[in-house]
């Protein structure tokens, strides 16, 4: 019973991602799709899905050298790359940078800049997975952002009045402004944090559980820790979140689409064919007509 249950349970992520592509029109079938991997749940999650689904898929991490924790996730990236036959690239910030995230930080703050680690981690990151990825010619670059990281980056966003952020996100996040941009998609976009981790184990894939050991100050886990006490009262929180989102971009688009014409009966702007002055009026004649009156 609980074997069957646990396959039902993979099939519906494998079916939820199906649906995610298709909806978003994330990638096409003959794209080649690089994955950003971590070593991480999600993004290991990520890959093995989309090659399971039969899509052209090559693994790219950033090795930040933190020590052994960078350096057993790329232990377990490669052997999971090996057993699924997916090639993986590495490419390592001492390589780039010719020095390790930590010294960065350090020599940064030397100079009266405390930036936080995660935030340098992530500035650094995306520049090279963004320039390697036009260099291996991905068509987009997938990553392993689930419905729990949106909601949080979205909350974030918000209490801290970032709106060119919040209206950035999404499962095709950014605006492609420029062609050295590489297309960034999000497959697990609707899946909860919850049921990457459930399909990871069931999969026992080799893959880290824990948390970054530069993150546990991070200002992200106030946020990660007040959203999952909050969703544990009011269970769909976070898809609650990811709808506003959604709802809130699509009037965007709808808002600098809006044509204004003129009102067919008296001639002042309006976006439909009646303004709401002679809408409202007509309202009224109507009510006039069926001797409603005041």
């Amino acid at each position: 019973m609980v074997k069957e249950s646990n396959g039902q349970f993979m099939k519906y992520l494998e079916k939820k991602v199906r649906e995610t592509i298709k909806k978003y029109s994330l990638f096409a079938k003959n794209d080649k799709i690089g994955v950003a991997v971590s070593g991480g749940k999600d993004s290991t999650v990520c890959l093995y899905l989309l090659k399971k689904l039969g899509y052209n898929v090559e693994g790219i991490t950033i090795d930040a050298v933190i020590g052994n924790y960078t350096k057993k996730n790329l232990e377990n990236l490669k052997k999971v790359c090996k057993k699924y036959d997916i090639k993986l690239h590495v490419i390592s910030f001492r390589e780039e940078f010719g020095m390790s995230l930590c010294y960065i930080k350090s020599v940064l703050k030397e100079k009266g800049h405390d930036y936080s680690s995660c935030m340098l981690c992530g500035v650094l990151k995306r520049y090279l997975l963004n320039k390697y990825s036009r260099k291996l010619k991905f068509d987009c670059l997938a990553t392993g952002h689930n419905l729990d990281d949106e909601a949080q980056a979205f909350l974030m966003n918000v209490l801290r009045n970032d709106f060119k952020l919040a209206q950035r996100q999404g499962a095709v996040p950014g605006v492609n402004l420029s062609k050295k941009f590489t297309k960034r998609v999000k497959p697990l976009y609707l899946i909860k944090e919850e049921e990457v981790e459930r399909f990871s184990k069931l999969m026992k894939f080799p893959v880290h559980y824990g948390i970054c050991p530069c993150s546990v100050d991070a200002y992200r886990r106030q946020y990660i820790n007040f959203l999952n006490e909050f969703e544990k009262k009011h269970p769909s929180v976070k898809y609650n979140i990811i709808k506003f989102q959604e709802n809130m971009k699509d009037n965007l688009k709808k808002q600098k689409n809006l044509k204004v014409g003129t009102c067919k009966i008296c001639g002042e702007p309006a976006s439909k064919d009646l303004c709401k002055t002679c809408t409202i009026f007509k309202i009224l004649a109507t009510a006039k007509k069926e001797g409603k009156t005041c």
